[in-house]
């Protein structure tokens, strides 16, 4: 019965969600762009209402006021010229000193054609409402032909009254400074909500970068401070942080104590071997000791490379060259490439495991292998390529667990812990990258590290 109920209404929540998104879409993506819009649409809007009653209110009711008084004036003038026919010329002087009025009485004629009315009509509405309303005769009215000056052109029965007086006298033309004011007392306020919005979302970036550099495996100088939420924001982040290291911490502790532990008791294996004469069982026990050594070293290396180690700056050149020389060394040749600004911040001695375990591993397998870098603007990139037997595609995310092995893809006779792979995933990781396997251009697997610089 619920879900009959609330079909009627699941088309219209969909219509709401897709307008939702599409305003989304269109609103600005950065929080200092939205807090600005917060700020400033409000404002704009306020300013448009506030210009909209003015304009059609007091701009309105103060031109109205105005046009009424100038059409009396007009309309005494011409009862005065009813009542005194001869006078026409003291009529002139007297609207010129007291009305601050030009009033001419021009021969009997028709008016001149209409002109078009103004887009912007607030003086000429109203003065020609005023004149059909106190005088009631044919007139002719141009508020657009001079700027300051408005002309008035009315039919008597003897003559053409013909008025020119100030745009002042029908209209109130000091209203712009209230639009000034306006205008620009917005424009401060913007200008102080633009600096004080940004001096709060400074702390949200500061937060947000920290927690870019520690999930890149860095040690951020981040000090919580902006408004009281921001700030408690950062608290969290720090315990957070806190609370991590101390289980990466223990975890290493741990590690590296049982590691430490099994060693001395692998010791006594060793002894105890030693002083047994040699038999196909004692050559067993001593490959599987062998194997439990190389397991434990590779506990032990994690352990020494997860502890304590900083993030600095690294010149990879030389890195890669410390690499390629390393593996010579043991008898291994490796191709160097790299291109990009050669720096970037890693912490180098779990770097150098992480690269050490894939060339390892490549080597292993493969008679040729190549190691490519590549950084842009935000991560470094670094691919080994070789032209071994290669990983199926299915299994390639397998062989990142602990102790797994492809026996059907590798050599049998190959000795290893299994986890040179999972350890290297490990270390990109707490750079804040990965490692993804595909297809190499030689032939065999490429292992590709991604870590942000």
């Amino acid at each position: 019965m619920s879900l009959i109920l609330g079909a009627p209404f699941d088309r219209p929540r969909a219509v709401w969600r897709g307008l939702s998104r599409k305003v989304g879409q269109l609103l600005p993506q950065g929080l200092y762009a939205r807090a600005a819009l917060i700020v400033i649409l409000p404002m704009i809007v306020l300013q448009c209402v506030l210009t909209y009653v003015f304009m059609e209110r007091h701009w309105q009711l103060v031109t109205t006021r105005l046009s009424t008084a100038l059409t009396q004036d007009v309309a005494a003038l011409i009862e005065l010229h009813k009542a005194f026919p001869g006078a026409d010329a003291k009529l002139s002087q007297i609207a010129q000193d007291r009305l601050r009025i030009e009033a001419e009485f021009l021969p009997p004629g028709p008016l001149p054609p209409a002109l078009p009315k103004p887009f912007f009509n607030i003086v000429d509405a109203a003065l020609s409402n005023e004149i059909r309303k106190q005088i009631s005769r044919p007139f002719w009215l141009d508020t657009v032909g001079r700027s300051n000056l408005i002309e008035i052109r009315i039919q008597l029965d003897d003559a053409i009254l013909r008025v020119l007086a100030y745009r002042s006298a029908a209209y109130a033309s000091n209203s712009y400074i209230f639009l000034l004011w306006m205008v620009g007392t917005s424009f401060v306020l913007i200008v102080a909500a633009s600096f004080v919005l940004r001096n709060q979302i400074k702390p949200i970036l500061a937060l947000a970068g920290a927690a870019e550099e520690f999930g890149k495996g860095r040690d951020p100088d981040f000090r919580p401070r902006g408004a009281r939420e921001v700030r408690r924001a950062g608290f969290a982040f720090i315990e957070m942080k806190r609370r991590i290291e101390r289980a990466i911490e223990q975890r290493t502790t741990m590690l590296s104590g049982v590691s430490h532990d099994l060693r001395t008791v692998l010791t006594r294996f060793k002894l105890s071997l030693a002083l047994m004469p040699e038999s196909e069982e004692t050559a067993d026990l001593q490959k599987d000791v062998a194997e439990m050594q190389r397991m434990l070293e590779a506990y032990l290396a994690f352990a020494r490379g997860a502890a304590g180690e900083r993030a600095v700056r690294v010149d990879m050149i030389e890195f890669l060259e410390e690499l390629r020389f390393d593996a010579e060394r043991e008898g291994h040749d490796v191709a160097i490439a790299y291109s990009g600004d050669p720096v970037a911040t890693l912490r180098p001695d779990a770097f150098k495991r992480l690269l050490s375990n894939l060339i390892g591993n490549a080597q292993n397998y493969a008679k040729t292998v190549a190691v490519e870098a590549v950084r842009d603007k935000r991560f470094l990139y670094i691919h080994v390529d070789d032209d071994g037997p290669g990983v199926p595609p299915e299994l390639r995310e397998e062989v990142f667990r602990p102790f797994y092995r492809i026996d059907e893809a590798r050599n049998q006779d190959v000795g290893g812990t299994g986890l040179g792979l999972a350890i290297a995933l490990d270390i990109a990781r707490s750079h804040g990258g990965d490692i993804q396997l595909s297809d190499s251009p030689l032939g065999g697997l490429r292992a590709t590290v991604r870590v942000p610089v």
